[in-house]
């Protein structure tokens, strides 16, 4: 059965191949062919999970040779499938949540628009599943690079407004930052082991290189560079929010289960590099804090609803990192798949209230909307009690919790590291009760249009409930997540002198702080709204409001410190040797084109007598 592995990354291209060849006759169609095509992909990760779990193989791993895809001297990598215990989590969670989003789009997105739409978001999806599947570092960049590519073409999908095609450029120029980091690690990684194939190199690297090494270092670094930029982390992550300027469904599609996380699982698959430089390690965990930290406080302020979530999902995504970097694998990987469920359901829920209100995204000019849209309303609330870890009845509280236990308990963890996590547990659920107070609650400021149909309705059901149960695999006391993850990743290594009962303990403070949250949120937001607007309006709270709105300045940094440089450059050097050279060249071009340009008099004696002249000009040089 497992020989069937291909299948899982095939149906979404085949799909792509579909839609692209398909013409403009596809019509409603191409919704069909889109969303069929991942729904194979997740039916045959569906059968494949139940195959490799009930009778695993040799190693818990499956490896795929489908063809050599280049053989050059040494160098010969393959187009080479790889399944073990993360990426069967990956790709059960990537093709399942895209699919379901791929349903939601049949109504979302018009009919002229769908053959395009659902093209880019099977290629998107099919590099997704590749990078994830991948047994070599060059196949894996093949799907990195994929994503990028279409994550550009997502974001400026609606490309007749100038600001769409700014975002999408500002996306793929920023994650270009990072992958050419990755692909420079690249390099030195077969330079120094002779090899891309990630099992075999983890092999080589701890055989050869000591813990703390230079190497060891250098790689980690380099890796760590790309891991920022497509998982959008400081300082990368700039980018992300602007992104919202493509479709809800796009946003859905790159914040929940691929692009974003992307980052997460390249570090988890090659966590041998980083335990072989465990300042590096550290670096990761410090990054994600701080960002945890930097993005929840900037979407504290956000008055667009999608733009609130972006900030969130930076937000979120520190926190895989802060665990990958405290040596808790398993995790990070557990937090990656609750966040993809309510994630993606609270974008498509936003999407649902955006366009009932005419394509409204100011939360300021919504409001009392939980009985005009009360389906959106409830899954959205679900979503948002997920994100703000609810003790107990929420996948996310699961995750996040587990995350925050193991900052303080790990062996590299640390009290300042598990502060930060907690602050940003506070931080959450402040912002996301004020995302569903100012607009399901209080007065209604504007009035619905169309309910949703039975395609929009059907994710969103399937994703709360996911975001509701789907923390229960990893429950306290039963880690079946973790022991299943454990065949692929590291055990997590736990500090000597932490009690049996600290915990619970542990488990108490976050529980408490994720209440407060939302009670803050509360009293603010929807029962004093006067004071959060006198807090707002203060000299301090208006300076403060300003800079997180801004994103911390950090637009403002790169276009001062880059963009504005880089682009004085240029305009000085339109001028230049080689410019002038090429300009002279097209002038005398255009010069010629007019000259006989006035031969064309439209007189059919001056064109005969021509004829003639050449005739005769051509029997001269012939006869000579």
């Amino acid at each position: 059965m497992l020989r069937l592995l291909f299948l899982i990354p095939f149906f979404p291209f085949a799909g792509f191949a579909a839609l692209a060849l398909g013409g403009r006759r596809l019509g409603r169609r191409a919704a069909v062919v889109g969303a069929g095509s991942v729904g194979l992909s997740a039916l045959a990760t569906l059968v494949l999970s139940a195959a490799f779990l009930i009778s695993p193989p040799r190693g818990y791993a499956y490896t795929q040779t489908l063809w050599t895809w280049m053989k050059v001297g040494g160098f010969a990598p393959g187009i080479s499938l790889y399944l073990d215990a993360l990426s069967l989590v990956m790709v059960l969670v990537i093709s399942i949540v895209s699919f379901l989003i791929h349903v939601y789009s049949g109504s979302f997105m018009s009919a002229g628009e769908g053959r395009r739409f659902f093209a880019y978001m099977n290629l998107f999806v099919g590099f997704m599943l590749t990078l994830v599947l991948a047994d070599n570092l060059v196949l894996l960049y093949l799907g990195w690079e994929g994503v990028g590519l279409c994550s550009y073409l997502l974001i400026g999908f609606w490309y007749k407004d100038a600001a769409n095609g700014r975002a999408a450029r500002k996306a793929f120029i920023v994650t270009r930052v990072g992958d050419t980091s990755m692909a420079i690690g690249l390099f030195l990684l077969f330079a120094r082991l002779g090899t891309l194939d990630i099992q075999e190199l983890l092999r080589l690297a701890s055989a050869h290189w000591q813990a703390g090494s230079g190497l060891a270092v250098a790689a980690a670094l380099l890796l760590l560079g790309g891991a920022l930029g497509k998982s959008a982390q400081l300082p990368l992550q700039t980018w992300l929010p602007d992104a919202m300027a493509g479709p809800t469904p796009v946003s859905a599609l790159i914040h929940a289960a691929t692009m974003v996380t992307a980052g997460v699982y390249l570090i988890a698959r090659t966590n041998v590099l980083f335990s072989l430089a465990p300042h590096v390690r550290l670096l990761v965990a410090v990054i994600g804090a701080v960002t945890l930290l930097l993005a929840g406080f900037s979407a504290l302020v956000q008055r667009d609803i999608k733009r609130v979530l972006a900030y969130s999902t930076i937000s979120q995504v520190g926190y895989m990192f802060l665990a990958l970097g405290v040596g808790a694998w398993s995790a990070a990987i557990f937090h990656f798949m609750t966040h993809a469920f309510f994630k993606a359901l609270l974008f498509l829920a936003a999407g649902v209230v955006i366009k009932s209100l005419a394509d409204e995204h100011d939360m300021f000019r919504m409001g009392g909307l939980r009985k005009q849209l009360p389906l959106a309303f409830w899954t959205f609330l679900a979503g948002a009690a997920s994100l703000s870890a609810l003790p107990l009845i929420t996948a996310g509280f699961y995750s996040k919790d587990l995350i925050l236990w193991d900052a303080w308990s790990s062996a590299s963890g640390s009290g300042w590291l598990w502060a930060a996590g907690l602050a940003g547990a506070f931080l959450t659920s402040i912002y996301t009760f004020r995302m569903v107070f100012l607009t399901f609650f209080g007065r209604a400021r504007a009035r619905a249009g169309s309910l949703p149909g039975f395609s929009i309705k059907a994710p969103l059901v399937a994703l709360a409930a996911l975001s509701l149960a789907g923390g229960f695999v990893e429950a306290p006391g039963v880690p079946l997540l973790s022991r299943f993850l454990h065949h692929a990743l590291p055990p997590f290594k736990q500090a000597a002198g932490i009690g049996a009962g600290a915990q619970l303990v542990f488990e108490v403070i976050a529980a408490a702080a994720s209440l407060a949250g939302i009670y803050l949120a509360y009293q603010l937001f929807l029962r004093r709204p006067a004071g959060a607007g006198a807090l707002a309006a203060s000299s301090a709270g208006g300076l403060l409001h300003r800079w997180w709105f801004s994103g911390w300045g950090f637009d403002w940094f790169y276009d001062h410190g880059f963009v504005l440089p880089y682009s004085w450059l240029a305009r000085a050097g339109r001028s230049d040797l080689p410019d002038l050279a090429f300009t002279g060249a097209a002038r005398l071009a255009a010069a010629a084109g007019r000259l006989l340009g006035r031969t064309q008099t439209g007189r059919t004696r001056w064109y005969a007598a021509g004829i003639a002249a050449g005739a005769i000009i051509i029997l001269l040089l012939t006869v000579n």
